[in-house]
């Protein structure tokens, strides 16, 4: 008869397995398996030092109890201990050693006490905007383990190198279109707080993906910040962008004009209809917006300018100031209504960049003020790799938008480059 095959848990580990290990714990309460001293802590180290083990078997090439290969000088050399940070809490284990001290085990590294697993859990938490006191706290509670805010500050920093090489990588030569907006954050320098403008590029590639392309920080904000800002990009390697959508940003049109001649200024028509509201009281904010939808919903710009005309004669003599500002800008407002419907919807709000900077705000939302620059860098940074983690989709009718844009952009929208991208 054949032999039976053991029963397996769904995680794949034998049940007799299981039920062996059980054996050496004192019951099944949750906190003799999952407690300080429980089971699966006890299970981490006994399992750690066993990898351990094996590393220095395959180090040495025998294995342990078996005569050194002919020749061979180095050999085990006893144990050291090392503590170790875990998710289940402190876990002392003893890592082998050898007589020429050449073994680099690969699952503790030599300098290092705190598992993979544990990194990620206070980089999740960081990312979520905790600070440094708050997830010290927080293992606490969880894991009984006591970390102190230096360390946690030390597994932070090491992702700065990671950030700084994310906010210099290359980039590729033509993104469709450019969305730019900003917040506010309060950072605390030479014992005073200063208020600083964050600002988000997000990129939208020929595949239709989305992409944050920079974090830039700035206290003042004027054409010659903007220029250095798509100067960057350039040098990073962008050397097109069909259109570049923001909500207004002051000495946005002549950085644009001075970096990317040929890209086309778009004013975010949301911002420019609630700026248009402003001025109104709540008993005509209904009807005014009635009539303003006329002339961003025209089927072209000539059939939106005659739209803006009948705005002005049914609302010019009580709020003349909003059709004199749709005047003024027409240029940086009208560009969307030369194109089809499913580009317009793309380029005419900067609501996806809005949407970035809402998830932006839940993570720095907890702290009032940022110790440092790096700091906030640190939070924005890990939030927007948590971000861009569920971007798994293309924009909406990508397929047929890009089709479009090669016919209307034939020498800057190539064919080969949409099917390479």
């Amino acid at each position: 008869m054949p032999m039976k095959k053991p029963k397996s848990s769904h995680h794949g580990i034998p049940t007799e397995v299981l039920d062996e290990l059980l054996k050496h714990s004192d019951s099944i309460a949750p906190d003799a398996i999952l407690g300080p001293n429980g089971l699966l802590k006890r299970l981490t180290g006994a399992l750690v030092e066993r990898v351990l083990n094996e590393e220095m078997e395959h180090h040495l090439g025998y294995q342990h109890g078996q005569p050194r290969p002919g020749g061979q000088t180095n050999a085990r050399n006893g144990t050291s201990k090392k503590t170790l940070i875990t998710e289940q809490g402190t876990v002392p284990i003893e890592i082998p050693r050898d007589r020429d001290a050449s073994f680099q085990p690969v699952i503790v590294p030599k300098n290092k006490r705190r598992m993979a697993a544990f990194e990620d859990k206070v980089l999740a938490l960081y990312a979520r905007g905790m600070s440094v006191r708050d997830i010290r706290d927080q293992l606490e509670e969880l894991y009984g383990t006591k970390v102190s805010p230096d360390l946690i500050s030390s597994i932070t920093d090491a992702i700065l190198d990671e950030m700084h090489a994310w906010r210099s990588r290359p980039l590729q030569s033509c993104y469709p279109v450019l969305y730019i907006d900003a917040l506010r954050i309060k950072v605390r320098a030479d014992r005073t707080i200063h208020a600083h403008s964050i600002y988000v590029a997000l990129g939208i590639g020929l595949n239709g993906q989305k992409e944050v392309l920079g974090l830039w920080m700035s206290k003042n904000e004027g054409a010659q910040f903007w220029l250095k800002v798509l100067s960057e990009l350039k040098k990073r390697g962008v050397e097109d962008f069909l259109f570049i959508c923001c909500d207004g940003l002051s000495g946005m049109a002549q950085a644009i004009k001075a970096a990317f001649p040929q890209a086309i200024h778009q004013t975010c028509i949301v911002h420019v209809i609630r700026n248009s509201l402003s001025v109104v009281p709540w008993s005509d904010r209904r009807a005014v917006a009635k009539s303003l939808k006329p002339i961003y919903t025209a089927p072209s710009e000539e059939a939106a300018l005659t739209a803006l005309e009948g705005f002005e004669e049914e609302w010019g003599s009580k709020y003349p100031l909003i059709g004199r500002r749709w005047l003024e800008r027409w240029d940086e407002i009208s560009p969307f209504l030369s194109y089809p419907e499913e580009i317009r919807r793309v380029v005419y709000t900067t609501n996806p960049i809005e949407s970035v900077n809402r998830s932006l705000r839940k993570a720095v939302k907890t702290r009032s003020v940022f110790p440092t620059v790096n700091a906030v860098y640190k939070v924005l940074y890990l939030a927007i790799q948590r971000l861009e983690k569920k971007w798994t989709q293309t924009v909406r009718n990508w397929g047929q938008i890009i089709q479009q844009l090669a016919i209307l952009f034939p020498e800057r929208v190539k064919m080969d480059a949409i099917s390479n991208s």
